[in-house]
């Protein structure tokens, strides 16, 4: 098994918004904001190189959406996906399975593309199986008006008209183990049946967060995103994984980070506080 963190560019987003309640004056301290309060944040997909398969991890915002949609992101930097697998020597049509932690747009975006001939939509990986979770895909699919501008049809549908969508089984915390050493964590406050793939790499745990925790400066257990659903749920949820991460050693992955890809938790006297940041290739 070989892994690989895939960096699809940059967006910002309103640092309110990222850090809910918590007054600016604390966040700013850990996250950089510019003067209109927007910070920049990752739009990074993890890479999991079988020998029969190559699975990729949520396929960041995509670009088929409009002008003025991208506006109110204020897209960035270098990155592209396609720039990211040609950089370990691998194209989209190598895919063979996507797998979406969940369906906001910053994290399916790249899942469907324009089709130049006709301008209709498609799938953006046609060697690949999607992954999604039955009960997230209902709740995406059937939007409540809080997440419903996270939710585009456009980004969604075209998985199930095309064939290639397929759900994850799972058994009360987890998924069942879906490619070797493969399996997710189901957790329920940023949005229903989120999935925090878990990862067994050498005897070692590496963790991919999506938005359970977005990036280093939300461990802290009361600094939960204003997005989501639920906030005392996530609050629950991480205190519970961050024990088990301790407990294990855990390497989290995060992927809206821009200042690191990857890090661990410590416990000190204080409670559980992030120790350390690096990059994935430095773990490998």
């Amino acid at each position: 098994m070989n892994l690989y963190a895939i960096e699809t560019g940059l967006f910002k987003l309103d640092g309110g918004a990222m850090f809910g309640v918590v007054p600016k004056s604390l966040w700013s301290k850990r996250y950089e904001a510019d003067s209109n309060n927007m910070c920049t944040w990752a739009m990074r997909c993890l890479l999991v190189e079988y020998s029969d398969r190559l699975v990729l991890v949520d396929t960041g915002i995509g670009s088929k959406q409009s002008e003025k949609f991208f506006s109110h992101y204020f897209l960035h930097g270098d990155a592209t996906l396609d720039k990211s697998l040609a950089q370990h020597g691998f194209h989209r049509d190598d895919i063979t399975d996507v797998f979406l932690t969940h369906l906001h747009f910053d994290h399916c975006g790249g899942a469907i593309e324009r089709n130049p001939k006709s301008d209709a939509y498609r799938p953006a990986f046609k060697n690949a199986r999607y992954w999604s979770h039955e009960d997230h895909w209902k709740w995406a699919t059937e939007p409540n008006a809080r997440e419903k501008a996270s939710f585009l049809k456009e980004n969604i549908l075209p998985i199930q008209e095309s064939g290639q969508l397929n759900f994850v089984s799972s058994n009360g915390n987890f998924t069942e183990e879906l490619f070797p050493g493969f399996k997710a964590l189901l957790v329920h406050g940023h949005t229903e049946a989120q999935m925090i793939p878990h990862i067994s790499y050498k005897g070692q745990a590496i963790v991919f967060m999506a938005d359970l925790l977005p990036s280093h400066a939300h461990v802290p257990l009361p600094w939960v995103m204003g997005y989501d659903t639920r906030p005392l749920l996530t609050l629950s949820e991480k205190e519970k994984f961050f024990k088990t991460a301790v407990a294990n050693d855990y390497t989290l992955m995060f992927e809206h980070d821009s200042v690191h890809q990857c890090g661990k938790l410590t416990q000190t006297d204080r409670g559980i506080r992030f120790d350390s940041g690096f990059d994935l290739s430095e773990f490998l």
